[in-house]
This record gives structure tokens, sequence and C-alpha cells, in this order.
């Protein structure tokens, strides 16, 4: 008799471990702005089938936000730009005007993310004064 209830209950702990995880995950997500999970996210990236589904999720979301920024990445992919930093300059040159803005936008955006110490982010951020002005 008690054998089969823990048979029946079997589902229940699917469910409370997949919650677990997930709970580990969001908590992940929060501290340190994600920090701690971009390792795992790069690394599940490398199973093809979660990869594909992943990179096709991340893409609409950024179609939905900003649609020419997705079809200057688009096209920047295409012409594989990771690969060549020549190919890059092409492609970059045959985006139109609000592509080219879009993506220069995101890159800069980027690059502000990577500075590392104090002095590199007071420069980042003197600069984006003088580019607003």
């Amino acid at each position: 008799m008690i054998a089969s209830i823990w048979f029946y209950l079997f589902p229940l702990y699917i469910l409370g471990g997949m919650l677990l995880v997930l709970g580990v995950f969001a908590l992940l997500g929060r501290i340190q702005g994600g920090r701690f999970l971009r390792p795992i996210v790069t690394g599940v990236m490398k199973v093809p089938i979660l990869g594909r589904g992943m990179k096709k999720a991340s893409q609409a979301a950024l179609e939905r936000q900003n649609p020419e920024l997705a079809s200057a990445v688009k096209k920047m992919e295409r012409a594989g730009v990771a690969r060549d930093p020549q190919r890059a300059a092409q492609a970059l040159s045959r985006l139109n005007a609000k592509e080219r803005a879009a993506y220069l936008d995101a890159t800069t955006e980027q690059s502000d993310a990577i500075a590392q110490n104090r002095q590199m982010r007071r420069q980042l951020e003197r600069a984006k004064k003088g580019r607003r002005r």
C-alpha cells in the first residue's frame, strides 16, 4: 500500500525539482546582475537543441524590442563578422542609417559594461557626456 503512494507522488517530486531549479535560476539572475548565471547559460547554449531554441527566443525578443537592431544583427551574422574584422567593416557599410545607428549604440553599451576599473569607467562617462552635447 505505501509503495503505491510513492509511485503516485512521483509527478509531484518532478514538479518540485523543476520549481527548485527555476528558483535557483531566478536567484542567480538577481545576484550581481546575473554574474553567476552567465556561465551556466553559455554552457547550455552549447547544447544544440537548447541553444537553437534560446537563440530563436532571443532574436524574437530583440525584434519586438528594437527591429532595426535585429535586422542589423542578422545582416552582420550573415556576413561572418565574428571571424574577420575586415568583413565587419564591410558589413557595417552595407547597413542603412537606422540599422547602423542602432548597431553602434548597442556595441557602445556593451563596451561600457566591459569597463573594469574606475579610471576606465570615468573615461567612458566623459566620452558619453561629449557625445550627448
